[in-house]
Parts: C-alpha cells; sequence; structure tokens
C-alpha cells in the first residue's frame, strides 16, 4: 500500500495538533460591541427616550470554534445584537443596570453552552427640555455632565455581579488647591504652588457585590452628588485640595460613608494643567487672568478602595498595606 505524502498542510495540521496537547486555553470569549439604539417609551402625550450603546460577549463552555474550527455551539454576533434589541423591545430599560441583568439572565438561561456573559451599557446623556420651568411633552437637550454606564456579570452557577459608573465627567475649581512639599531632585522643574486651578476629567466605577434589588438610578444620582460635594467643598467657601491624589481619595471616602451599597469603588482622574500667560511684553501684568491649557502630556491619578469584609468574603487576598503605600482609613 501506497504511503501517503505528507503535504505542508497536512504538516501544519499534525503539528497543531500535537502542541494542543500542551497548550491550555486561559481564555477565549467573543461578542457583539458598539449596539446603539434609541429606546422610546410614550404615555400619552409624555415620551421618554433612552438612548444607549451596548457590547455583549461571551465565553462557550467549550472552546472548539478556536481549537478546531467547529462553529457548532457558537452564537453569531448578529444574533446577539438581536437578542439586545429584542430584549429592549420586550422589556424596555428601566435602568441602564436592570438592563444589563436582562441581557445577562437571558444568556444564561437559554443557552446550556454559555459558561460567562459580560454586558457593558452606556447611555447618552439627555434630558427633558424645560420651558421657562415647565417640562416638555417630548422636547429632550443633550447635557454632557458625564456618561453613565453599567457592567453587568455572570459564570454559571455564580452570582451575577453588577458594576456602575460615570465616566468623562469634567470638572475644575479655579482655586483652593495647590501642590506643595513634593520630592525634588536635580530633574525638577515644577515650582511648588499653593494656589493654582485644579480641573480634569474624572471616570469613577463601583462594584454593588451580588445583584440585589437596588434603587440603581437613585443610588447612581446619589453617588453623582458624592463626587461634586466632595470635588468642590462647600459652596461659599470650598475646602482646599493638596493634590489630585489627596481629591480622589476625598471622593471615594464620601461615597464609601454615605452609599452603603458600594463595596468597591475606582477612580480615575486625568488633569488639565493651566499655564498663566505671560503679558509683561504686551505691557500687562496678568494676575491669573488668561490661561492656556496644557492638554499634553497630562497626569493621571488612580486609587481603587474596598471595604474589607466584602473583600475577605470573596476570598481576595487583601493587598500589603507596604505595597499599596497607605491604608484607606489614612487616604491618599
Amino acid at each position: 500500500m501506497a504511503v501517503p505524502a505528507v503535504t505542508e498542510c497536512t504538516g501544519t495540521l499534525w503539528l497543531q495538533k500535537e502542541m494542543i496537547k500542551d497548550i491550555e486555553v486561559l481564555n477565549c470569549e467573543y461578542g457583539k460591541n458598539t449596539i446603539k439604539f434609541l429606546r422610546l417609551h410614550r404615555e400619552g402625550k409624555k415620551h421618554f427616550v433612552k438612548e444607549v450603546e451596548v457590547c455583549t460577549h461571551l465565553r462557550l463552555t467549550s472552546a472548539q470554534e478556536y481549537l478546531e474550527g467547529n462553529n457548532s455551539l457558537v452564537i453569531p454576533t448578529d444574533t446577539i445584537k438581536n437578542i439586545v434589541l429584542v430584549l429592549a423591545k420586550k422589556n424596555g430599560i428601566q435602568t441602564l443596570e436592570q438592563f444589563a441583568i436582562d441581557i445577562c439572565k437571558h444568556f444564561m438561561t437559554t443557552f446550556c453552552q454559555v459558561a460567562y456573559v459580560k454586558t457593558y451599557v452606556q447611555e447618552v446623556p439627555w434630558q427633558r427640555l424645560h420651558e421657562n420651568g415647565v417640562p416638555h411633552v417630548h422636547a429632550f437637550i443633550c447635557v454632557p455632565d458625564g456618561i453613565r454606564f453599567c457592567e453587568a456579570e455572570q459564570c454559571r452557577n455564580g452570582p451575577l455581579v453588577v458594576f456602575a459608573g460615570i465616566k468623562d465627567l469634567k470638572l475644575m475649581k479655579t482655586t483652593q488647591s495647590g501642590f506643595e512639599g513634593f520630592y525634588k531632585n536635580e530633574h525638577t522643574t515644577l515650582p511648588e504652588r499653593n494656589d493654582r486651578i485644579l480641573c480634569g476629567e474624572l471616570f469613577c466605577k463601583w462594584s454593588y457585590g451580588e445583584c440585589r434589588d437596588f434603587d440603581f438610578d437613585c443610588i447612581w444620582n446619589k453617588i453623582r452628588e458624592c463626587i461634586l460635594e466632595a470635588f468642590s467643598g462647600p459652596p461659599d467657601c470650598g475646602e482646599y485640595s493638596p493634590s489630585y491624589q489627596k481629591t480622589v481619595n476625598s471622593i471615594q471616602m464620601l461615597v464609601l460613608s454615605k452609599v452603603s451599597q458600594v463595596q468597591v469603588i475606582e477612580v480615575i482622574l486625568n488633569n488639565t494643567f493651566y499655564n498663566v500667560v505671560d503679558m509683561k511684553n504686551l505691557g500687562l501684568i496678568n494676575d491669573k487672568e488668561v490661561l492656556v491649557p496644557v492638554e499634553a502630556p497630562y497626569g493621571s491619578c488612580a486609587c481603587t478602595l474596598g471595604r474589607k469584609k466584602f473583600l475577605e468574603a470573596q476570598g481576595h487576598v487583601l493587598k500589603d498595606e507596604r505595597q499599596f503605600g497607605l491604608t484607606a482609613a489614612q487616604g491618599n
């Protein structure tokens, strides 16, 4: 009997099968990104809108589509998109968090081959238009005062976990901020300042832990109020901030003290620096009245805080305080 010739193609397939024996799949997932749509709800003459962007990813019980090219378990991403749209039609969008929960529950209860599902939802900030204090029944205005988002994820036989947050929130205060006493060496050119503009774009994300019957809208609004309060201080005098890092910590500590449902909170603050324009050559003294923003490069600081009891219950290994630098109670 003639022995079949080993072609380059069959040799490659044989090599792949041999390599698979020594390789472990650490993660493989797929999904549909940027599913954008507007959900319109009518109650007589009064209309309500939710415009959202959804990303939903799945991990299947088998990686055979990656390892063998077997697509028999694969739910097409076009089907994922259609399911999201159908759920929006059937269930509406009461809150972003509830809609994300609906998506996760649908994939877990409908498809036995789904081992893990994660969905992200963010909202376009439409607000009802008011004319002379009277709310309009069907007119809205897009107000760029931060973008609300949420995430929900679930492993099969595991709890459904919900995260929420706000991003692209631009904040500024024109005094009551400084930066002094920092480490200096031969490369330091930054002067100390005890009166400067503090401006930045904020990202804040928090975890509720295991999903419960929360009033997500109320909690989100309360956290946003905490962010603004901690950043600005009392309205008549403000509160001094010695650094961007301390401002981040003040925001986190106020949220954790006022919102018991939050278990873990992450804040990132990307700062915008302002240079005072030198007008001496123009015969003018510029007393910090005309400034120019320096958009790049920019500084950034981030911190994540969590309640110790929650982390211990989750089986997480707490960071060594020496590695983290400071305890949460001491601030950042």
